[in-house]
């Protein structure tokens, strides 16, 4: 593993002073948003994100060294050991805004800001409680000072919450600016809070595979660069700590990377497993835990999907635990009963070593105790039991463990393989809602069948690789018909979206597990078809599918015109490539990289004017339904034939899927916005349940 750097982050403002976390937690700790001293805010709290859209076109003030930088910052503001604690009890105003209760101490330190030659230890911030916990949403004080982020920048207003305006103050923070376009912000008080975090992570993900394609010999973790650019151009969602639950992720959500339950919000620390702060509970000051992470690092117990056995903080194989840090923040949260996040682990089924985390909603902590380790020394130990009344996390995973081991304890299956053995994975079809026994025959398949021959003057593209296509090999001409870069990871996941991918052909030398052929192995996930309560039939996965993985191509029989099609009531499973897939939005930011903005690459891709009908022939495919909010994109890609005119269509994850979440796509304008175009799909009551619902469409 490469060690992090120590060095101050470039280019940084060290006129302002940042609320920073002690270096003892062995953890990399991010700044607060300028100008707080507490970071905390209730459950109820409005997120806050300032973050350009993948697509959108800015510059940053200063350009970003492709160096690693560190993840905390090397100075920090001088505190007084007399200072107050800060009275943080936070509530909602009319706008949406967070608004401090009077006396609370907004302004911090500000003026005192100093470099340091080295890292100080500033005291934890301290927020307070009534006698009843946080104070309820919706209870103003009498009066108090404002806090307001605009929704076209990323400065912090502070002023009177009854006399702003004469006294108001303002403290400018780093953000993008816009030159020569509109910069793209998200609002602070947007009405669906899954919005920033989802951007935020996709952000991230884009981000995270460019440097990974730039620097393959892995000198630099991507993600842990990634992760230091995001919080440099302060690209996260959900800056202020809170206890409970964190708005936007959801029960169920999983990550790949540490670092990405980071930057939403959702776990603070980098390294260490647990999370705290210091709250007051009345008269008193207390640290209390915020949430874990179960990453099999300690000896916990986790068989029971409600119940974790969480070991204490510390190495015990040369000394005993201490009651301090995130020990002693859980054992004061027994005692307060407050809520933690819980994120547990499983492996990777698809990456040596590999993990993935799955945040598993609210526990509390019931019982504490000390225990003799395997090594002979003490360890805390702690007893988590979930709270009711939530949606499924880790359940999920542990039943979808007991089908692969015995397919058939999946209850209500109507055909265990509905592709009958063609399919590198079965494919059953399920349905749980009604006395439905299956959708109307078609004719299973995993290859397009073209109405007409394909006949092409360009030669067929082939390269010369005896061995595997690789990076930076002048001599590969795949290599060079992709741009200058192979379109695939190491793991065979999607870097970029692009007008046109080019796979290795038949023609080429490289033998068949080229990482350039990654769409010609077919299928690699365990899918079911499912009966869905007001869609129809739906695809679903038992895997869980990182971003930028292959899903399947859409297949069915090929015409030139939708004219030839006979269009009936039955008949909805046709693909029409004829707009520009959202796919070319999920690209990462060339300029948080330093690079020149790229040219709308959804202009510059060529029409596609084909249609695919899937009636009599298909594969699971045909059962996508369509979703405002689409989780699986379309990528044309050429590997067989040499006409770019009539590419493979094939679907990729836009982002992180848990394990049974319907895969939907967007197919498109719906028929109010083609006018006089000829349509593809019928059109239908939209069903897709997003806060983006704009279609009025669906496939059954």
């Amino acid at each position: 593993m490469e060690e992090r750097s120590n060095c101050a982050p470039h280019s940084w403002n060290e006129s302002v002073v940042l609320d920073v976390k002690p270096l003892r937690s062995l953890a990399p700790m991010y700044p607060a948003p300028l100008g707080q001293k507490n970071t905390f805010s209730p459950p109820n709290a409005p997120p806050f994100v300032c973050v350009t859209t993948p697509f959108g076109s800015f510059t940053t003030e200063s350009a970003f060294p492709l160096g690693f930088c560190p993840l905390f910052p090397s100075f920090a503001a001088s505190h007084d050991v007399n200072q107050k604690p800060v009275d943080a009890n936070f509530v909602n105003d009319a706008n949406g805004f967070a608004r401090a209760s009077e006396g609370s101490d907004i302004n911090g330190s500000l003026h005192n800001a100093s470099p340091s030659p080295s890292f100080q230890t500033p005291p934890a911030a301290i927020v307070s409680f009534n006698n009843e916990g946080p104070l309820a949403s919706g209870a103003s004080p009498p009066s108090g000072r404002t806090i307001k982020r605009s929704s076209c920048s990323n400065s912090i207003h502070i002023g009177n919450s009854e006399t702003e305006g004469s006294n108001k103050k303002k403290i400018k923070t780093r953000r993008p600016k816009a030159t020569g376009g509109d910069l793209s912000l998200l609002p602070s008080s947007s009405h669906d809070p899954r919005e920033p975090v989802e951007v935020v992570l996709m952000t991230f993900d884009a981000l995270r595979r460019r440097l990974m394609q730039l620097d393959e010999s892995k000198r630099l973790r991507p993600d842990l660069k990634a992760g230091t650019i995001m919080m440099s151009s302060d690209l996260r969602a959900n800056m202020v700590k809170r206890i409970g639950q964190v708005p936007g992720v959801a029960v169920g959500d999983i990550f790949y990377f540490r670092i990405e339950m980071c930057l939403v919000g959702l776990h603070g620390q980098s390294v260490a497993g647990i999370d705290y702060m210091t709250a007051r509970f009345g008269n008193e000051d207390d640290p209390v835990a915020l949430g874990v992470v179960s990453a099999g690092v300690y000896d916990n117990e986790e068989d029971n999907v409600d119940v974790l056995i969480y070991s204490g903080q510390g190495s015990s194989s040369k000394d005993d635990q201490k009651l301090e840090r995130g020990n002693l923040a859980l054992e004061k949260s027994l005692h307060r009963a407050n809520e933690i996040r819980v994120i547990r682990s499983a492996k990777d089924p698809f990456v040596l070593n590999g993990k993935i985390y799955i945040y598993d909603g609210l526990y509390k902590i019931h019982e504490s105790w000390v225990e003799k380790g395997k090594s002979g020394f003490n360890t805390f130990k702690y007893k988590f039991l979930r709270e009711p009344g939530q949606p499924d996390g880790i359940a999920v995973w542990k039943m979808i463990e007991r089908w692969k081991q015995n397919p058939s304890s999946r209850g209500n299956v109507i055909l265990p393989d509905l592709s009958s053995g063609i399919e590198n994975t079965p494919v059953c079809l399920v349905n749980d809602v009604d006395d439905n026994r299956g959708p109307r025959y078609f004719a299973y398949s995993t290859t397009v069948s073209y109405s007409k021959p394909i006949t092409s003057s360009r030669p067929l593209h082939s390269c010369m690789c005896n061995s595997l296509c690789m990076p930076g090999d002048s001599n590969c001409s795949c290599l060079h018909q992709n741009g200058g870069f192979l379109p695939y990871s190491p793991n065979g996941i999607l870097i970029s979206c692009k007008p046109l991918i080019y796979e290795c052909s038949v023609s080429c030398q490289c033998p068949t597990n080229c990482r350039n052929r990654v769409t010609q192995r077919g299928v690699q996930l365990h899918f079911e078809v499912f009966r869905t309560r007001d869609r129809g039939w739906g695809l679903r996965c038992w895997d869980a599918i990182r971003a930028g993985t292959f899903i399947c191509e859409y297949v069915g029989e090929v015409t030139e015109s939708i004219q030839g099609v006979e269009y009936d009531d039955e008949n909805d499973y046709i693909f029409q490539p004829r707009h520009a897939d959202q796919g070319f939005k999920w690209n990462y930011v060339p300029e948080l990289l330093g690079e020149p903005s790229r040219v709308d690459l959804s202009e510059a891709s060529k029409p596609l004017s084909f249609i695919i009908h899937s009636k009599n022939m298909g594969n699971i495919s045909r059962f996508m339904n369509h979703s405002c909010s689409p989780n699986v994109f379309w990528q044309p890609v050429v590997h067989d034939h040499g006409d770019d005119g009539f590419p493979h269509i094939m679907f990729f994850a836009t982002k992180h899927i848990p394990p049974m979440t319907e895969l939907t796509y967007d197919y498109g304008p719906s028929s109010a916005d083609m006018g006089d175009y000829v349509q593809s799909r019928r059109t239908k009551e939209c069903f897709c349940g997003s806060v983006k619902l704009t279609r009025t469409y669906d496939q059954y």
